[in-house]
């Protein structure tokens, strides 16, 4: 399994860049029957997931359960996560609290556990209180996951994140 990390405040020239970078690479392990793993958010999850269908590589959506019964998903990642759902041939339900930023971390560590590689979609920059993406790339590679890191060049995120991409990132979206 493979999954995608990054920063939560990529900016959309930047997200057209990834789908095709993203999507080559996805080809390589499509064809070795891999399959794609993406936590349910807008942003650079749905851009992971258009690459992976049109690699031809199997997707799997988590979407977040509370007490065994499906969480609601938040306005600003709902019709993202509906659009996966579409993608997806297997969804994965995981309990955690997606208001709750430990619990999505601790979430995202248990997803990330489970896969052999992680694309992170990274500039360097260290963890902050929004963004965990740093963090997950640290706890992928101390629990020996592969990763590969993705910068392409043009790449940006906005220094100062928007209304509705408070908060912080980590497998898939909001965290």
């Amino acid at each position: 399994m493979i999954a995608v990390v990054g920063h939560p405040d990529l900016t959309v020239p930047t997200l057209a860049l990834l789908e095709e970078e993203l999507r080559s690479r996805l080809a390589d392990r499509a064809r070795t029957g891999r399959a794609g793993l993406v936590r349910a958010g807008k942003g650079l999850p749905v851009v992971f997931g258009r690459a992976a269908r049109k690699a031809g590589l199997a997707l799997v959506t988590v979407l977040p359960t509370l007490s065994g019964v499906p969480a609601h998903v938040a306005e600003p990642d709902r019709k993202a996560a509906g659009e996966l759902l579409l993608l997806s041939q297997m969804v994965r339900l995981v309990e955690y609290d997606p208001g709750d930023r430990a619990s999505c971390i601790s979430a995202d560590e248990a997803l990330v556990r489970s896969c052999a590689r992680v694309l992170a979609v990274w500039d360097g920059s260290p963890s902050n209180g929004r963004d965990a993406t740093a963090h997950l790339v640290a706890y992928a590679r101390s629990h020996g996951v592969d990763v590969e890191v993705l910068w392409p060049r043009g790449a940006e995120h906005r220094a100062v994140p928007s209304a509705e991409a408070r908060g912080t990132y980590g497998l898939t979206g909001r965290s």
